[in-house]
């Protein structure tokens, strides 16, 4: 069974020029490095996603590397040769990653460094401040994944980076939280520092009440987008890996009920272009 890449098209016309923020691209040409996820049986790659774009109304794209590929870059660096100054790349870099390497990068469209605590992350939270003092000389940002419900405990690190970082996936807390729960409100006041982005993604990754409405995911993202909506992303997180082929969502729905959660047309604008193309640098 392959993806879903066509169908009934959104309800929701995006403006020209919209940006994905998080996806991942996979090839049979690169082996897997790392235990998970595993690299997709069907390994969609640059082509498909072309594809997808079409379909939802999309232009532009961040590309994330997967935590299949560890810290070889090459396959998303390959893609984003290709799409050129369409595509940004958030790649995964270490403390010991080089100078003359960073500014190789920089010159491909990455624009960001993984942090990945979850389980298969190449580099984890606790290296992130020495990640970010590489990669600040050149404009670049962290992007930071964990679960949520650490957000107390990792808060005090966070509010040390003084530059912009992005905090993914709803703040993917893997257990239920309220707007409410101090887990949540912790991410409010990191937000209200003016330099943490959230980056709406993959609502269904850490939802407890479950398709079709995500509810409870749907009502943190719903707090965060009225809380400071300049410093919300949005991205599709195709192709999906968490999920089986057949329980992936149908970008198209997921893309419409994503956008119901936005309270006008001007916010929606406001995270599908101003805030992204600030953020990556999009020309």
């Amino acid at each position: 069974m392959s993806r879903t890449l066509s169908g009934t098209a959104p309800q929701t016309r995006l403006p020209a020029g919209s940006v994905d923020t998080h996806m991942h691209l996979y090839s049979p040409a690169y082996p897997q490095l790392t235990p998970g996820p595993l690299i997709p049986k069907d390994c969609p790659g640059l082509a498909e996603y072309q594809q997808l774009q079409r379909w939802v109304g999309l232009e532009r794209v961040v590309i994330v590397q997967p935590n299949a590929y560890g810290d070889d870059n090459r396959c998303m660096l390959e893609a984003m040769a290709e799409l050129g100054d369409n595509a940004r790349g958030v790649v995964v870099v270490t403390p010991d990653t080089g100078i003359e390497e960073l500014a190789y990068l920089h010159t491909q469209g990455a624009r960001g460094a993984r942090i990945m605590q979850l389980p298969g992350g190449a580099v984890g939270v606790d290296q992130v401040l020495e990640v970010n003092a590489r990669i600040r000389e050149f404009g670049w940002h962290c992007i930071v994944q964990f679960d949520g419900r650490e957000m107390l405990d990792r808060a005090p690190l966070l509010k040390q980076i003084d530059n912009p970082y992005v905090i993914d996936h709803i703040g993917k807390y893997l257990g239920p939280v309220t707007t409410e729960s101090a887990e949540f409100k912790a991410l409010l006041e990191l937000m209200d520092r003016g330099n943490c982005y959230v980056k709406i993604a993959a609502c269904y990754e850490s939802s407890h009440t479950g398709a079709p409405e995500y509810a409870d995911t749907a009502a943190l993202s719903r707090a965060l987008i009225a809380h400071a909506p300049e410093r919300i992303l949005w991205g599709s997180n195709w192709p999906h890996v968490s999920q089986s082929v057949e329980g992936a969502p149908n970008d198209a729905e997921l893309l419409d009920h994503v956008c119901s959660w936005m309270p006008s047309r001007r916010v929606l604008e406001q995270i599908f272009i101003h805030n992204p193309l600030a953020l990556y640098d999009f020309k």
